[in-house]
């Protein structure tokens, strides 16, 4: 006889899912499901579109990480156009992405995980959210919400409002940086340091609170994958795409992205609507191309960082992991976000500084040139690819997206495997082991559609079902 404990939807991500957990008759866990319920679709209506629309269009994907989208179609046209962009239009599309990468760090480090990191995996769940935060620590709370404001503003400034700007196009971007804009930026970062040093304490201070769980929330070998720079260096905009394996070893030194069909596969259930991309030399079966993107891949792939403080950050990261391999414990995403967040405060004075950074030529002028683009951009989830094929007149024939998300997707299901098998009891229901299941999820940050939020709780519905369909037992929150 087996059982199913439903989760759904599952409560501070960005879309809608579920977790389905599967029981055996002792009530112990024999299978793990991660259900993403929700169809977008984009890949399909996009086709018959012109590809200088493909920006404005995909950034609609998400109203999390929109700039992502706007990056990699933009870069996928400017293959299409075969041009090189102006350098200050480099630049300029650089600090939107970093700026993109601390307003959403921000969001998910301290809006939908640090209520469980301070509050406790079992604390009372009507207070477990950004409101309760701000009640018991508003100082907390206040830093969060200026840092998120930051990349946010980072993002208004350039492109003229803070989500889905039309302002990255094939060739650069629509329009340069004032030297008042330029100014303005740079005051506001003098603020930033304490918000990120007080996150940090925070993080420590979970580490130790949390140390007799850590091992159970995403312990387990695994390929890991992001961009690099020329020397080996932390990337966010361009480079080349590095896999690793658990042990460090490099299965791919540096390919060039738009070689990526050559190396990710990407594999399909009929219980998601999510695919399940794969590093395909090593194939699907049993989870042996699973490999992981984002923060965390991102600093196990990199040779360093790249910035003073963010140099000195990661090196402390791997001393305090006392290994020199990749990190392979998922609850220390948390900690990549904090060190990405502080490289990108970094590279964006750095930046900010530079003389052409308010240069007027940010933009090349060109038509169409080739017949397929595509464009890659690291998101704050992880390598995020746009892949279109056109026509002469720039029609749009064929679109692939490869998401972050769905490239964590093999590594979510297993996380969620391994901390059930450790806190599910099939004869008790209990709203902190749930929630723990749940966090293994947020350690992801998942971006499903992602654009739709919830201010405190979300509706939770969870069913303990016998195999002829009858309720077991039954738990509903939030309604």
């Amino acid at each position: 006889m087996t059982r199913t404990v439903i989760i759904d939807p599952v409560t501070r991500i960005e879309g809608h899912a579920k977790i389905s957990i599967h029981l055996d008759d002792a009530g112990k866990v024999t299978d793990t499901r991660f259900h993403v319920t929700e169809f977008r679709g984009f890949e399909k209506f996009c086709v018959g579109r012109s590809f200088w629309e493909m920006p404005g269009i995909t950034a609609r994907i998400c109203g999390i990480c929109p700039v992502s989208h706007l990056m990699a179609s933009a870069k996928a046209g400017d293959a299409i156009l075969g041009v090189k962009i102006p350098p200050t239009a480099e630049k300029l599309r650089r600090i939107m992405n970093w700026g993109q990468i601390i307003q959403s760090h921000a969001l998910s480090f301290f809006h939908l995980s640090s209520p469980d990191l301070i509050m406790g995996m079992d604390s009372e769940p009507a207070q477990r959210n950004i409101m309760g935060l701000i009640q018991q620590d508003s100082e907390l709370a206040r830093k969060g919400i200026r840092l998120r404001q930051f990349g946010q503003d980072v993002i208004r400034i350039l492109g003229g409002k803070s989500i889905h700007p039309a302002w990255t196009v094939p060739g650069g971007v629509r329009e340069p940086l004032s030297v008042q804009n330029r100014d303005r930026i740079a005051t506001m970062l003098s603020e930033t340091s304490s918000w990120i040093d007080t996150a940090f304490d925070v993080l420590y201070d979970a580490h130790e609170k949390f140390q007799g769980e850590v091992g159970n929330y995403g312990e387990f070998p695994s390929l890991f994958a992001g961009l690099v720079g020329p020397d080996g260096e932390l990337e966010h905009y361009d480079g080349q795409w590095r896999v690793v394996n658990s042990e460090g070893k490099r299965l791919e030194e540096g390919i060039a992205p738009e070689r990526y069909r050559d190396v990710i596969g990407e594999a399909v259930e009929p219980w998601s609507y999510l695919k399940f991309p794969y590093y395909k030399p090593l194939g699907y079966a049993n989870g042996a191309g699973m490999y992981r993107v984002g923060p965390l891949a991102r600093l196990n792939v990199c040779d360093f960082a790249g910035t003073r403080r963010a140099n000195r950050a990661l090196h402390e990261f791997r001393r305090i992991m006392k290994q020199a391999k990749p990190v392979s414990n998922t609850f220390y995403y948390h900690y990549a976000r904090l060190i990405e967040i502080l490289f990108c405060l970094e590279k964006i004075e750095e930046t900010i500084n530079d003389p052409i950074i308010v240069d007027t030529h940010v933009r090349s002028q060109a038509n169409v040139n080739q017949l397929v683009g595509i464009g890659v951009s690291e998101a704050p989830r992880g390598t995020l690819f746009h892949e279109y094929h056109i026509d002469e007149q720039g029609i749009i024939k064929e679109v692939n997206l490869v998401i972050a998300t769905g490239q964590n997707n093999l590594a979510m299901n297993k996380t969620v495997h391994q901390i059930a098998q450790a806190y599910v009891d099939g004869t008790k229901l209990t709203e902190g082991m749930l929630n723990r299941v749940e966090h293994g999820i947020r350690m992801y940050d998942p971006c499903l559609s992602c654009s739709t939020h919830a201010v405190g709780q979300m509706p939770l519905h969870i069913q303990l079902f016998s195999p002829d369909g009858e309720v077991l037992d039954e738990l509903v929150q939030g309604k």
